[in-house]
């Protein structure tokens, strides 16, 4: 497990805000930054800081990507014919590991970054274990038969923090979810406020 999944916590508080809308977020108790210095008065952030922030919490909420991924998903949804940052949050959208997590067959993105990772998945029957992995329209996503009794699978199709979105279809009985639609920022259920196009600014500066 690496270091800013452990830390995943801190990712609220640093930015000032429950981005995954879980109710154990440490924010929901402690407002205040991380460390000795997190008390200290915030003062109006910066256009630039406004982009950076923006960043940080887009690519905290699909659990930490790194930058040089990060980075080359813009510049694909740059190359792409229509508003980049609808295009932007598209191709997140398809990462198999926001699908796995969006058809809630796991509590949280960073426990499905691991559950893919860990060859519990297949995609229209083969095992797939890249979280980065890019699903198309059509494609069925499935937990393997062995892998659905596990106690992580059995929370998160219980779970009533969140609901899926209508551009996949889930049979939670099946354990099976296809790709229907690529969705918009509007189709997403982001629990705070995202800002693309804050983003886009920031790279195109």
């Amino acid at each position: 497990m690496t270091k800013r999944i452990r830390a995943k916590h801190k990712i609220d508080r640093r930015l000032g805000e429950n981005i995954w809308g879980r109710p154990k977020s440490p924010y929901n108790k402690r407002e205040a930054g991380p460390g000795q210095h997190g008390q200290r008065r915030k003062g109006k952030l910066s256009d630039y800081g406004q982009q950076l922030r923006a960043k940080q919490k887009l690519k905290g909420y699909y659990g930490s990507i790194g930058e040089r991924q990060f980075n080359r998903i813009y510049k694909e949804a740059v190359r792409l014919k229509g508003s980049t940052s609808e295009h932007l949050i598209g191709l997140l959208e398809r990462r198999l590991d926001a699908v796995v997590y969006r058809s809630k067959f796991v509590p949280t993105v960073f426990a499905a970054r691991q559950f893919v990772s860990h060859g519990h998945v297949m995609v229209n029957g083969k095992k797939v274990d890249i979280p980065s992995y890019r699903v198309k329209i059509g494609d069925t996503i499935e937990v393997r038969e062995k892998s659905k009794q596990m106690n992580l699978v059995i929370e998160g199709s219980q779970s009533n923090e969140r609901d899926v979105p209508d551009y996949l279809d889930v049979d939670h009985a099946k354990m099976t979810s296809t790709f229907v639609r690529i969705p918009m920022l509007a189709d997403v259920p982001f629990p705070c406020h995202m800002e693309p196009n804050l983003v886009v600014e920031f790279y195109s500066r």
